[in-house]
């Protein structure tokens, strides 16, 4: 009977004002992220876009993780990836619904790039990666906006876990 209790305690915390913030932000990422990729992948194929002499625009489909770590040609791998990053952005859904405010933004900024790539993982069976970083010959991984917010979060997710102290 606690069980039930606690779990109707944390579905009353969905409803507060500051999650409905974090699933508007996560919601305004995942889209920023999807009008992205469609005008990539409608406007690219084989080509690089030339923009400046640091940044190129150039689509990569990337069947690994972030910044095309893990790729794998085998589907039993791809999908256990697939299942272990639904899991990690469930328990991230929850971290954000039960933390405080300032860490809500955090996990929603998160979550937000990882449905988008999620997303195209579930869809395209691969993640277009398009931001492609570069100084003379070195070149960044390719990447795409969700990549940016997530890395973002994390790293705030960091700094403020070393750096900032209640």
């Amino acid at each position: 009977m606690n069980l039930i209790k606690k779990f109707s305690e944390k579905k009353n915390l969905f409803f507060k004002k500051e999650n409905i913030f974090s699933l508007t932000s996560i919601l305004l990422i995942f889209l920023l992220d999807r009008f992205s990729k469609i005008k990539i992948i409608d406007n690219f194929n084989e080509n690089s876009f030339f923009i400046n002499n640091f940044i190129n625009l150039d689509l990569v489909w990337n069947t690994g993780i972030g910044f095309g770590l893990l790729s794998f040609e085998t589907n039993l791998i791809y999908n256990i990836i697939t299942f272990v990053i639904c899991v990690i952005i469930l328990i991230l859904f929850y971290a954000s619904i039960t933390s405080e405010k300032s860490e809500k933004l955090i996990f929603s900024i998160i979550i937000g790039g990882a449905i988008g790539n999620l997303y195209d993982r579930l869809f395209y069976k691969a993640v277009p990666d398009f931001i492609d970083l570069h100084y003379n010959s070195f070149h960044w991984f390719t990447f795409n906006v969700a990549d940016i917010f997530i890395t973002i979060g994390i790293i705030v997710f960091l700094i403020k876990g070393f750096f900032i102290r209640k």
